[in-house]
């Protein structure tokens, strides 16, 4: 495999930010969920690039004309107690609110980390609140304690969109304008909750979907998805079984969409509301992305596909190209308040 610091594409001020790190090892497969299990605890992989990602300077997202609080909520049907960040401008009338779910692969993360509250602050200071949602991880904790598989993480995630827009009066929240949004493993959970909206009869509570980067495949590598093996080892290695396995192999071996909406099907997507597709030219996810957009194309779904280009897997979070952060957050903006 070439070495990702000489690749031409991606762009130099990435290059410098992770150095080698750009360059992700084979993990290998796992047995079962109760060896990845045992890994996590163990804490026997690390994610370096994460971690040195945590530290980059966030100046580039503000504080001022922000505040920022944490809400809790009763998922449904656990009856579990979730934590709900809103970070919203300092203004009197209702907004359009982005309900965000951060990445990680449904496995790992918080949305109190501060990537992802930086990246929250970036997005608000577009003109929009935003409510991001701490659901059940199924690998390490969250703020929530449990470590649960699928469909732990969506139900929380599904819930909380329905509480917010119960809530919208209260919390100064425009309930004709709100969008599902994610990264990475956020961008499986935002799709999967506007199918399972669907499936539930309630998806006229949001506007649209945006799905960042989205991880939904399942597996890896895919010839329909050539990004798989072209880009596979750029900042993350995909070639192992060790998602499926975390999350829950039997919803992966039943092909189930909200588990990995890239198995939905054309009568699955159909009357989805306005969705956006965003992908990272040099991502092994890439093409993952494109093929999901297109599979709403083609399904009377008004849907849109933006590729950033010179960019690794959700580059735009890590906010060291501060342009291409602001352009994304402002993208996102846009898609909900117009």
């Amino acid at each position: 495999m070439t070495s990702s610091m000489m690749d031409p594409r991606i762009d130099p001020r990435i290059k410098a930010a992770f150095g080698a790190l750009l360059d992700a090892s084979p993990a290998g497969n796992v047995a079962s969920r109760q060896a990845i299990l045992a890994e996590a605890a163990a804490d026997e992989r690390a994610a370096p690039a994460i971690e040195l990602a945590d530290s980059f300077d966030r100046g580039a997202s503000p504080f001022d004309g922000l505040t920022v609080a944490v809400e809790t909520f009763i998922s449904s049907p656990d009856g579990n107690t979730i934590k709900l960040l809103l970070i919203r401008p300092i203004r009197a009338e209702p907004l359009a609110c982005i309900y965000y779910i951060h990445g990680g692969g449904m496995a790992t993360r918080s949305c109190l980390d501060d990537l992802h509250q930086a990246w929250g602050r970036l997005i608000a200071a577009q003109g929009v609140a935003v409510a991001m949602v701490d659901f059940r991880n199924c690998l390490s904790p969250s703020s929530a304690p449990e470590v649960l598989p699928y469909p732990a993480g969506l139900n929380d995630c599904v819930s909380g969109v329905k509480w917010l827009h119960a809530q919208s009066a209260v919390l100064g929240i425009d309930p004709n304008r709100i969008v599902v949004a994610g990264e990475s493993g956020g961008g499986n959970l935002a799709l999967a909750t506007g199918l399972k909206l669907k499936r539930d009869g309630a998806v006229g509570i949001i506007k649209g979907l945006y799905a960042l980067c989205p991880y939904i495949a399942g597996e890896w590598p895919l010839a329909q998805n050539p990004s798989s093996i072209e880009n596979n080892g750029i900042l993350i290695d995909v070639h192992d079984n060790r998602s499926a396995m975390a999350y829950g192999i039997e919803a992966f071996e039943e092909r189930d969409p909200l588990a990995w909406p890239g198995f939905a099907t054309a009568q699955e997507v159909r009357g989805l509301p306005q969705t956006m597709i965003s992908v990272n030219e040099c991502d092994p996810l890439r093409d993952e992305g494109v093929n999901f957009y297109r599979l709403l194309l083609n399904n009377g779904v008004r849907a849109r596909c933006r590729q950033v280009m010179g960019t690794t897997h959700g580059a735009e979070i890590f906010m060291c190209c501060p342009d291409i952060s602001r352009d994304t957050a402002r993208d996102l903006a846009v898609f909900a308040r117009d």
